[in-house]
């Protein structure tokens, strides 16, 4: 069965847990498959969840694009939410009751793990796709990817511009509006932003060390 596949999961995840704890982690990605759930139509299905991920199948390329776009729009003014980034494959795959797979959808987790904070990336069956459909669309390049045998062409996908008052937390990794950030750090050119005394104290302190190094 033909189907777009899509990956949309939280960018430092493993970041966000060690300064925020187990909670408000399992808190965010449950908001993630919410909202997802939430943005589906009738081209779309919410596969599963993995983790900090959720597994998209659209009947069409458009249907996922715009999934993907409305799911980078949601969270974009969220505050003290990390950063979303995707992977999208075009291909086919097995169904198995309410499951997908094959290697369609092993090269979509694939194409994930390649974005970093705010990435769109696909492969070309995609990227072509979403050109001619007016986003703006990049070429990556050819790039290795893991237990994938052959290099893969990817693409990036510009589906939502990061609003210039937020910035992204560097210890945890979360998005915030730097008119309410907890404090900022460094001259203008080079500014960061906090959203927590813990991450302020855990990033001065880890600054020391390798000062002292």
């Amino acid at each position: 069965m033909e189907r777009t596949f899509s990956i949309v999961d939280v960018a430092g995840f493993t970041a966000l847990t060690e300064s925020h704890g187990d909670v408000h982690a399992a808190d965010l990605a449950e908001h993630l498959i919410s909202t997802s759930r939430a943005l589906l139509t009738d081209q779309d299905v919410l596969v599963k969840s993995l983790g900090d991920a959720v597994l998209l199948a659209s009947r069409e390329t458009p249907a996922a694009l715009a999934l993907v776009k409305g799911l980078f729009e949601a969270f974009g003014e969220v505050d003290r939410f990390p950063l979303l980034r995707a992977g999208l494959h075009r291909g086919i795959a097995e169904r198995r009751g309410d499951d997908y797979f094959g290697a369609a959808v092993n090269l979509a987790a694939r194409v994930a793990a390649s974005a970093m904070g705010s990435q769109v990336m696909a492969t070309e069956p995609v990227g072509l796709a979403a050109r001619a459909l007016g986003y703006g669309v990049h070429d990556a390049g050819t790039h290795s990817l893991r237990n994938i045998g052959q290099p893969t062409r990817l693409f990036e996908i510009e589906v939502f511009d990061q609003p210039e008052h937020r910035a992204v937390d560097p210890v945890c990794r979360m998005s915030l509006d730097v008119r309410d950030a907890y404090a900022a750090l460094g001259e203008p050119h080079s500014r960061v932003w906090f959203c927590s005394a813990s991450c302020l104290e855990q990033y001065v302190e880890s600054k020391s060390h390798r000062a002292e190094g």
